[in-house]
């Protein structure tokens, strides 16, 4: 049960009987951002609310993006002014207000090569981009610089043919983490939030048409409950057509899954004291500063395998390096590689009358979503990017609560700061106070305020508690200890890789992908939610199988052969 936003995973059963036994107004099915912002949407006009997720809190797309919340650069050359305009008003709203412990302004450079062509071009959009976004802005203008000025601040450039540079701003967040806490402040708000629970059936009122509903399984003991709701809408991205089969009906729109990989290098790989954007054959290339990592990507092509779990292939890492390696002076190779992940963006794509044919590739598809109502009582959302998700739950729960026969009063979420975000610089500025107060290192503080912003709080309360916890819980990694006693006690974490991929980032931060933490965890866990020693050692061993699984061997760590660079240091063209 949900209090103060607090998900408990010891209170589990109290949590399904509460979705057994109270009428809700809105069902929401699926808890990645657009899931979590819906529920946070309806429950913040004072709707009854509760949020059914299949597996984890941002197990899917939600933990595989970029990680940047931005206006879309490139969507500017495709002239769609209003999907940037919005994305670039979210994004400060974001940094402003909303969520500044989680999205934070971050610079991009962006190299140019052609002397005469590309300074005016691109300028001209940067300068279009900054005036999008208007007056009051969290993030500087943009810049331009010459090369000698470009090189200082990207010394991991090749000097060959470069003509200068732009340097320009957008924000960067980690996507798992902001999801979860969008899911909390929908708790705080009453929602009632469910993990590994399936929805497996939609309910039909007595006229057999109108959606009143769900059968919902719990996955964790296969246990089928009933969730009767006034609407039920349906934020499950790729996932879409597979709910709408459970309601027999037939969305007005079509998910196109395009994958998008990207790959984590250390900081040392690549020297640059911000992040870069370069131009590829296809589209835009990446290299996003995160901790002491870069995550560089991304590919974006069609897909058709297993949406649950994407993987990368030889060709996307090889794209990503040849594409990266173009730029650099000292080129990438696969033993620098420490992870490769995958992610699925639910793109809406057009019925085609013709087969495949006339079908554009997923790059050229717009980001905007779709909004469809089908039946009665059944609203679903598909499309749109993470920058937006807060106008995507709007319109969505807009589209579910229209027949209701009641006034709902408008979305109030442009003034709903999330949990963490009130009082951030007061908190801020006492950090010193609180190291000393909690006897922990200053260092440990910032890290927590970084992550939790003013909930920081709640977690030094357990290190009070529990001087031990205040142990970092890997060697050269910032995590404590105490974290994974806060990611149960307050973050719904019921297994292991639920706080090794997604509460913290070591499947993609470390090395062995987290692996030689996994027992600890699985011991802290266990303390908190009654395992026995059997149960600890399977939900390690769990958590190795899902490593061994997911790693796409040979891609990452493979031996530096002579061979191993894909494309020599040359300039971009």
């Amino acid at each position: 049960m949900a209090t103060n936003g607090v998900l408990d995973a010891r209170e589990r059963g109290a949590m399904l009987g509460r979705l057994a036994t109270e009428r809700f107004d809105v069902l929401v099915i699926g808890g990645g951002i657009t899931g979590a912002g819906a529920a946070l949407d309806a429950a913040s006009r004072g709707l009854r609310v509760a949020l059914v997720e299949a597996r984890d809190l941002a197990s899917g797309t939600s933990s595989r993006s970029s990680k940047l919340v931005h206006g879309g650069l490139r969507y500017l050359e495709q002239r769609d002014f209003k999907l940037v305009y919005e994305a670039l008003r979210e994004r400060d709203l974001l940094v402003s207000k909303l969520a500044p412990h989680l999205v934070r302004p971050i610079s991009f450079l962006y190299p140019l090569y052609k002397k005469v062509v590309e300074r005016p071009y691109v300028g001209a959009g940067l300068a279009l981009y900054d005036a999008l976004e208007g007056t009051r802005r969290p993030v500087p203008h943009h810049r331009h610089l010459t090369v000698r000025g470009a090189l200082k601040l990207a010394p991991a450039l090749s000097p060959a043919r470069l003509a200068g540079a732009m340097l320009y701003y957008d924000a960067q967040v980690d996507d798992a983490r902001h999801t979860l806490t969008v899911a909390r402040t929908a708790a705080a708000h009453s929602a009632v939030v469910a993990t590994r629970v399936s929805a497996v059936e939609l309910l039909r009122g007595p006229d057999g048409i109108r959606v009143t509903g769900a059968r919902v399984r719990d996955e964790e003991t296969g246990r089928l409950l009933d969730v009767s709701a006034e609407a039920v809408v349906v934020c499950a991205g790729v996932w879409t057509d597979l709910v709408y089969e459970l309601a027999g009906v037939r969305a007005g729109y079509r998910v196109r899954m395009s994958k998008g990989v990207h790959i984590v290098v250390p900081r040392e790989a690549v020297r640059a004291d911000t992040g870069m954007i370069v131009r590829t054959e296809k589209s835009v290339l990446f290299f996003i500063p995160w901790g002491e990592r870069w995550i560089v990507g991304t590919t974006d092509t069609d897909f058709s395998g297993d949406r649950a779990e994407p993987a990368a292939t030889e060709e996307d890492v090889e794209y990503i390096l040849a594409a990266a390696n173009r730029a650099l002076a000292q080129p990438l190779r696969r033993s620098d590689v420490i992870a490769v992940y995958a992610g699925l963006r639910p793109l809406v794509a057009a019925e085609q009358t013709n087969g495949s044919k006339g079908s554009k590739p997923t790059t050229k598809l717009s980001r905007e979503h779709v909004v469809d109502v089908p039946v009665p009582g059944l609203a679903s959302i598909a499309g749109g990017k993470l920058t937006t998700y807060r106008l995507m739950a709007r319109d969505v729960v807009d589209a579910a609560v229209a027949d209701f026969g009641r006034e709902i009063p408008a979305s109030v979420t442009d003034q709903v700061p999330l949990l963490g975000a009130d009082g951030l610089a007061a908190v801020r500025a006492g950090a010193g106070r609180l190291a000393e107060d909690y006897q922990v290192s200053r260092a440990a503080v910032e890290h927590l305020l970084d992550r939790y912003g003013t909930l920081a709080g709640e977690v030094l309360d357990l290190i009070r508690a529990d001087p031990g916890l205040a142990q970092p819980l890997g060697e050269g990694h910032p995590y404590l200890r105490a974290e994974v006693a806060y990611a149960v006690t307050h973050e719904d974490a019921l297994h292991v890789e639920d706080v090794l991929v997604r509460r913290m980032r070591l499947f993609i931060e470390s090395a062995d992908s987290g692996t030689g933490m996994a027992a600890e965890v699985s011991t802290i866990m266990g303390r908190l939610l009654g395992w026995n020693r059997r149960k600890r050692a399977a939900e390690a061993r769990r958590y190795l199988e899902l490593v061994a699984a997911e790693q796409t061997m040979p891609v990452i760590g493979a031996p530096a052969a002579p061979d191993a660079v894909l494309v020599s240091a040359t300039a971009a063209g």
